[in-house]
């Protein structure tokens, strides 16, 4: 991907309360060129609706400075909440016990 390609990241969070949260977090670390958007969620096969998520649109340097503001929100937070990552059709989950294992597979993701 070359570095001025825009990307895309979905996150959502396994509390649906603390989205709007998360989304002032990624606004309040003001990385350059980066844009968060809250949209409908898509519904998987069988469900009949889905919650909504962020969508946030960057380079992949953008997208990786935004995603390393997740460790500092999970620990911010109860140890129970997490947040899914959605990048190029995979999903990883990362909460305040994993953080240190999911974070460089997301990072290398983004990088490809």
């Amino acid at each position: 991907m070359g570095a001025d390609h825009q990307d895309r990241v979905e996150l959502a969070v396994s509390r649906q309360g603390e989205l709007k949260s998360l989304q002032t977090w990624l606004d309040l670390a003001a990385v350059p060129g980066v844009e968060v958007r809250r949209v409908p969620g898509a519904p998987g096969p069988g469900e009949q609706g889905a919650l909504d998520v962020l969508t946030v649109l960057a380079t992949s340097t953008g997208l990786i400075a935004a995603i390393r503001v997740l460790p500092q929100f999970l620990r911010a937070r109860r140890s129970d909440l997490s947040v899914t990552v959605a990048v190029r059709g995979k999903k990883l989950t990362v909460d305040a016990r994993n953080v240190e294992e999911v974070m460089p597979i997301l990072e290398r993701l983004l990088d490809e």
